[in-house]
């Protein structure tokens, strides 16, 4: 890598010399930055791997495939519009979607007044390890379906939208909505995120060998499954925190509207710093190193 690296920015320094408009130029300097960010992101570094798996391997593999992630989002917005409009055009979707138990519980709650009061329910630790364990099964399922095209990955996107779309509309359809939304997103604006970023991973995997561009498709496979997993290994402490916030945090649901806000924008902040602003931030620096050396 390092000596086809020094050849295409020997390639590229003569280009853009005598070919400077040439798309010949345009393609030698992407590839430089294609051997370059391979270099940086596997580069040693005093750090423990940890850290250096953190701080860049995984927000340059997020950054390489912002495009994914994005797709993945617009899927997850419009299967919530979906579940929201069906659940208010058919009553009887909510209880398709969700059960009748759920449902009847939920009402029950509304009614003596304590509409979230399903969250207070149980043990706290329990109820931490077992929304932890679920959660991070179900995201490695979604990695896991991009090898069947990544069918299931977006009917796993979707069942899990078209749940949250239906849900939000039981609240809503009683008047209760701001009050759902300040209560379930202390937890749910880390733990939606992550249906996004599995689903991403599961598209990851199923975009490497459903198109392999130049590589052989076993080979554009491995490299699609090695930065899936990657990106799907990013959910587990972000489904950490999440289940921590709903084990310990969400059942309090009078807490102050300041602390609700507080924890929503913090974890709003974590979300979008780390898996948009930051690998941005990363490419656009490795982009212009890129280019000093050339």
């Amino acid at each position: 890598m390092a000596n086809e690296f020094i050849q295409l920015v020997e390639d590229l320094g003569y280009s853009k010399t005598f070919y400077p408009t040439s798309r010949v130029t345009k393609y030698l300097n992407a590839e430089a930055g294609k051997r370059y960010l391979g270099i940086y992101q596997n580069q040693k570094q005093s750090r423990s791997r940890i850290v250096n798996f953190f701080k860049y391997t995984l927000p340059l593999t997020i950054g390489k495939h912002l495009g994914l992630l994005l797709i993945s989002f617009s899927l997850f917005v419009i299967f919530v519009a979906i579940g929201f409009f069906s659940a208010k055009t058919d009553e009887s979707f909510v209880r398709m979607v969700m059960g009748d138990h759920y449902v009847n519980m939920t009402e029950k709650n509304i009614q003596d007044g304590h509409p979230f009061g399903v969250y207070g329910e149980g043990n706290e630790f329990l109820s931490f390890c077992y929304i932890f364990v679920n959660n991070v099964v179900v995201s490695l399922k979604e990695f896991a379906g991009g090898i069947l095209l990544g069918i299931p990955t977006v009917l796993g996107l979707m069942y899990n939208s078209v749940v949250v779309g239906a849900f939000e509309y039981m609240f809503y359809s009683k008047g209760l909505i701001n009050d759902s939304l300040l209560t379930i997103l202390i937890h749910g604006t880390i733990e939606l995120s992550t249906f996004v970023i599995a689903a991403a991973s599961g598209l990851v995997l199923a975009k490497s060998w459903i198109f392999p561009g130049t590589k052989s498709r076993l080979n554009a496979l491995k490299q699609g499954a090695k930065e899936g997993v990657i990106i799907a290994l990013s959910n587990v402490p972000m489904l950490f925190i999440a289940a921590i916030f709903e084990g310990f945090i969400t059942r309090h649901t009078d807490m102050p509207l300041v602390l609700k806000l507080f924890i929503i924008t913090i974890s709003l902040c974590l979300v979008l710093g780390y898996f948009v602003i930051y690998p941005l931030k990363l490419m656009k620096q490795a982009k212009q190193e890129s280019i000093a050396k050339s």
